[in-house]
């Protein structure tokens, strides 16, 4: 359930009141401080931890069978065709216990074609589970921006996941890409490097160029989830680019701080053993989850105050002292 203030629809107010430079406006008119606190509100009664955790659990019924592709294709290219620079990036998106079932899977492409039978259908099959998967996250994600908007109603079932699968394509793979490049493409880059003499030029323009694509990557899609997903009208993407931003931000800095974690801490790795990874994964997409709710809370707000409705959520109806003192007269008159 929802408490937020509805956002009304803007379909009376031309685009070009509605675009970047009117957001910008806005938010000096109205102050940093004063939308983040309001953003807050909105994402708390709009019940967006609880949305962030339905789509955490979604994000990982989808990432587990890409990583289940990802060495399914480690079987396919093996050695000599770009098994290892996979495995590599693999290695670095999954802290754990990992190397084994890694190096085991280039070992046996190389001897066994059953292994290579079986790597094509983990290929096959994680790809289609986890569209399947990242299908049932694009709906979440509706179903949470509608109650931030104060939409207390999805879209029907049909047109809901037909949208959502279309999402899963145009934005849900290109920030998962921007994930793998934060996340992975060092490791990556590192790799190809080792394996087939990138070069030195190569290799420094990587690492250069990785940093700003994923940035990119990731704000257009979430952009794209912000214009799309809500079940209504939205602003244009230019309006929307500030939320889409500062949940990009915060994605950012809980994605490399989390990794840090994980990477020099010990005992994460000692405490987790082999669960290491699913447990990073789970505190990732979480995080993920809040980014990305929060992001959409402050777009909605921003819109909101630019409308003329101040106020985050709903008056509380709940009065205390009024209840007390009303059961307190019960009583009496019981009593006598």
């Amino acid at each position: 359930m929802s408490s937020t203030k509805m956002v009304p629809e803007t379909r009376l107010m031309p685009d070009e009141q509605l675009c970047a430079d009117h957001a910008w406006q806005t938010l000096r008119r109205e102050g940093g401080w004063h939308l983040l606190r309001d953003a807050f509100t909105r994402f708390r009664y709009g019940d967006g931890f609880s949305h962030s955790r339905a789509f955490a659990f979604q994000l990982c019924l989808a990432v587990v069978p890409f990583l289940i592709a990802l060495t399914g294709l480690i079987s396919e290219l093996g050695v000599a065709e770009g098994g290892e620079v996979v495995a590599d990036t693999v290695l670095a998106l999954t802290p754990g216990a990992s190397e084994e079932v890694v190096a085991e899977l280039l070992g046996d492409a190389e001897r066994s074609e059953r292994v290579e039978s079986i790597g094509e259908m983990a290929l096959t099959l994680g790809l289609i589970t986890g569209l399947v998967a990242l299908t049932s996250t694009m709906a979440q994600i509706e179903r949470g921006a509608n109650r931030i908007y104060g939409v207390e109603r999805d879209r029907p079932a049909l047109r809901k996941y037909l949208r959502a699968a279309v999402l899963a394509v145009t934005a849900g793979l290109p920030a998962l890409a921007g994930f793998l490049i934060l996340v992975g493409g060092g490791p990556m880059g590192d790799s190809v490097e080792r394996h087939y003499a990138w070069g030195e030029v190569a290799s420094v323009g990587w690492d250069v160029i990785r940093w700003p694509l994923s940035l990119g990557l990731t704000v257009l899609a979430v952009a794209v989830l912000f214009r799309h997903a809500p079940r209504r009208r939205q602003p244009g993407l230019s309006w929307l680019f500030f939320g889409a931003g500062i949940a990009t931000v915060l994605w950012w800095l809980a994605s490399l701080l989390l990794a840090a974690y994980v990477g020099l801490s010990d005992g994460f790795g000692q405490t987790y053993g082999a669960l290491a990874g699913i447990m990073a994964l789970l505190l990732w997409a979480n995080l993920t989850g809040m980014a990305l709710f929060g992001g959409l809370a402050f777009a909605a707000q921003l819109e909101a105050v630019r409308i003329g409705v101040q106020e985050p959520a709903q008056p509380d109806l709940w009065k205390p002292n009024a209840q007390r003192s009303g059961l307190h007269d019960t009583g009496e008159m019981t009593a006598l």
